[in-house]
C-alpha cells in the first residue's frame, strides 16, 4: 500500500516542480537592457544612441529593483583629443533629447545620458554642435526584422543554464538579476549576465539564432 502511495505522489511531485519553473517570469529580473542601438559615423567622428531600460541607481548585486528609460549618446572622435571641444547634440523627433556631451577622460570620447519616456525606432534624425558648426546626420538602428527580442534572448540564456537558474529559483522567485545588452560588431549579438548572491554567469548569444557562443561562470 505505501508503495503503491509512493508510486502515484512521485509523478504529483514532479509535476509541482516542473510548473513552479515554468511559472516564474524571469523578465521581471532585469535589471539592465540595452534593447536597440542606432549608428552613424563620418570622417571626424563615429556615434552610438543606446537605448536602455536600467535599475535606479544601479548595482550589480543580485537584486532587481525599480527601472528607468535612458537614452545613452556617446561621441567617439576619429582622431585622439584632449576633450577641449565642447559638443551639443539634439535628437529631432521622439524622444526629445538634447544636451552637452560630457568629455570622458579613460575612454577618450563624449557621453550623454538622459531620461525618456519612449525609445527612437527605426532611424533618428541626429543634430551634432561643435563650436558653431552644426552637422546633421541620420543614425540607425542595428536591428533587422530576424534580431531576437531582450526577453527571446533571456529565454535562450535561462534555458542554457537551466542547472544555475535553478539552483537560484526558490518556488516562482529568482534570487538574482539578469543583464542583457544587444552589442554590434560585425553582426548583432546579445550580451547575457546572471547575477545571484554567490554565482554568476555571463554568456555571448547570437543575437538571430540564440545560439550560445561564449560562456563564463564564476
Amino acid at each position: 500500500m505505501k508503495k503503491t502511495a509512493l508510486f502515484l505522489l512521485l509523478p504529483l511531485l514532479s509535476f509541482a516542480v516542473l510548473t513552479g519553473c515554468k511559472g516564474t517570469d524571469y523578465s521581471k529580473y532585469l535589471s539592465d537592457v540595452r534593447s536597440d542601438l542606432f549608428a552613424a559615423e563620418t570622417e571626424d567622428f563615429s556615434l552610438t544612441i543606446s537605448c536602455v531600460t536600467r535599475e535606479t541607481p544601479y548595482a550589480a548585486d543580485g537584486i532587481a529593483c525599480n527601472t528607468q528609460k535612458l537614452v545613452e549618446i556617446t561621441l567617439k572622435p576619429s582622431q585622439d583629443t584632449d576633450g577641449s571641444k565642447i559638443y551639443g547634440i539634439a535628437l529631432s523627433g521622439g524622444p526629445a533629447v538634447s544636451g552637452e556631451l560630457s568629455y570622458r577622460t579613460v575612454k577618450g570620447d563624449y557621453f550623454l545620458s538622459q531620461g525618456v519616456s519612449a525609445f527612437p525606432e527605426g532611424s533618428v534624425t541626429v543634430r551634432l554642435s561643435e563650436d558653431g558648426k552644426t552637422t546633421e546626420i541620420a543614425a540607425t538602428s542595428v536591428k533587422t526584422e530576424k534580431t531576437l527580442s531582450p526577453e527571446e534572448a533571456l529565454n535562450f540564456a535561462v534555458d542554457a543554464e537551466r542547472e544555475l537558474v535553478g539552483r537560484m529559483t526558490a518556488g516562482n522567485t529568482f534570487e538574482g538579476e539578469f543583464t542583457v545588452r544587444l552589442m554590434r560588431r560585425s553582426r548583432n549579438y546579445y550580451f547575457v549576465g546572471i547575477t545571484g548572491k554567490q554565482e554568476n554567469a555571463a554568456l555571448l548569444i547570437d543575437a538571430e539564432t540564440g545560439e550560445v557562443l561564449a560562456r563564463r561562470v564564476r
